[in-house]
């Protein structure tokens, strides 16, 4: 049975959209799926399930949540097949600290002005911090994030995520996970 990680978009921020892992797990359990785990408080689930389709079971999930949990936030589901092409193509898999990197991962494919609006981030990330090291890549439907000053401070980091966030009118939104985040789910995903 196939292996998927379901991360949720905005959830135990602030005290908004307060989602209790115990109460994540069963709802990903009486959805039918099997082998249920999560990861920290910021909505990481680890689920084998018989469906194979990513965009359906990420809708599957996104209506539980709203009507057993009154809470609706976005969610984007990756298979593992998935997470292992992200590890595999991470462009800064040289940097040793895996807090510096984040992917952010995005529910559909890219949209066409994805680069355009990259590229406008980086120029506003320039203007607002010079002298900034951080960069940014899409591959696939990931945008691989590096932050060698820290995630916090970075500015690129601030447009990439604020934008992400916003569903563009092809619907799709990203969620972003440190590296360390990322490596620990697929270290689920093979348990």
């Amino acid at each position: 049975m196939p292996t998927h990680v379901a991360l949720l978009r905005g959830i135990n921020l602030a005290g908004r959209n307060k989602v209790s892992m115990a109460d994540l797990r069963q709802l990903v359990t009486s959805l039918g799926h099997t082998d249920v785990a999560t990861y920290i408080q910021s909505g990481n689930v680890v689920f084998s399930s018989e469906q194979a389709d990513t965009d359906a079971l990420a809708s599957d999930l996104e209506q539980a949540l709203a009507a057993e949990l009154g809470v609706k936030v976005r969610v984007v589901v990756v298979s593992q097949d998935e997470l292992v092409g992200v590890m595999r193509d991470n462009p800064y898999s040289d940097e040793p600290n895996p807090k510096m990197v984040h992917a952010v991962f995005l529910s559909g494919p890219p949209g066409p002005d994805l680069e355009k609006r990259m590229a406008e981030a980086h120029q506003r990330a320039a203007q607002k911090q010079p002298g900034n090291r951080d960069t940014a890549q899409i591959v696939g439907r990931t945008i691989y994030l590096h932050t060698p000053d820290g995630f916090g401070r970075s500015e690129l980091a601030s447009q990439i995520v604020q934008g992400a966030a916003k569903a563009k009118p092809d619907g799709v939104v990203g969620t972003a996970r440190n590296w360390a985040t990322v490596t620990k789910l697929l270290g689920m995903c093979d348990a």
